[in-house]
């Protein structure tokens, strides 16, 4: 006799983190009239109003603190700084893209970027001025796990300072300047690594 009423399996809950809506795989969409207005006076332009989550990257910085990044299909990434686990305890947003990377093949060149490149009183970007943010004299460290699917992770080893300039009246665009290692098969690979990012309110973007 067929069991008409058995109960549907349960779905297997993913076990990378969904904030604010975001999740692997998630369609973000931009408020695009905002976008509009802003980019002029960014550093980046041309941003994708839909793009898609392909990666999900998680930065334990202490037992309760945590920066969740979404990266997208644009070479954007969405980066929420959080305590918890649930939305209540989002702190920032930011919505930053890639400017440039630029490879480091020697162990010299590495620690002349560590020691004197990642952390400055200035940056120029372009002509445009920005002023460092916090008040370390070395590079915070922090360590990435990324994942691109429920099975497939890589670790990067990051090198962090963090610029900020007053793009208008309301925004103020940040610049991130990392330092970042991987080792594979048993070799570093290294890049300097420089972003721009700008915060995203609740109401900026909606994810399908």
């Amino acid at each position: 006799m067929f069991d008409f009423f058995k109960k549907k399996k349960e779905e297997k809950k993913s076990h990378l983190p969904e904030v604010l809506g975001l999740r692997l795989g998630g369609a973000v969409e931009l408020d695009r009239l905002k976008m509009k207005i802003i980019e002029p006076d960014l550093t980046i332009s041309g941003a994708a109003i839909t793009q898609i989550i392909q990666a999900v990257g998680v930065v334990e910085l202490d037992d309760a603190t945590r920066l969740i990044r979404y990266y997208t299909d644009d070479d954007g990434m969405i980066q929420v700084l959080m305590n918890g686990d649930s939305d209540a305890g989002v702190q920032q947003c930011m919505l930053s893209y890639y400017y440039s990377t630029t490879p480091i093949d020697t162990d010299a060149r590495w620690n002349s970027v560590l020691s004197t490149e990642v952390v400055q009183e200035n940056k120029d970007l372009d002509g445009v001025h920005f002023k460092k943010l916090w008040e370390n004299e070395r590079p915070v460290a922090m360590t990435e796990i990324t994942w691109t699917s429920e099975t497939e992770s890589s670790r990067t080893d990051q090198f962090i300072m963090l610029y900020s300039r007053q793009a208008n009246d309301d925004i103020d665009e940040v610049l991130i300047v990392s330092a970042e290692e991987q080792l594979v098969n048993n070799e570093f690979e290294r890049c300097l690594v420089l972003s721009t990012a700008f915060d995203l309110q609740p109401n900026d973007f909606t994810v399908n």
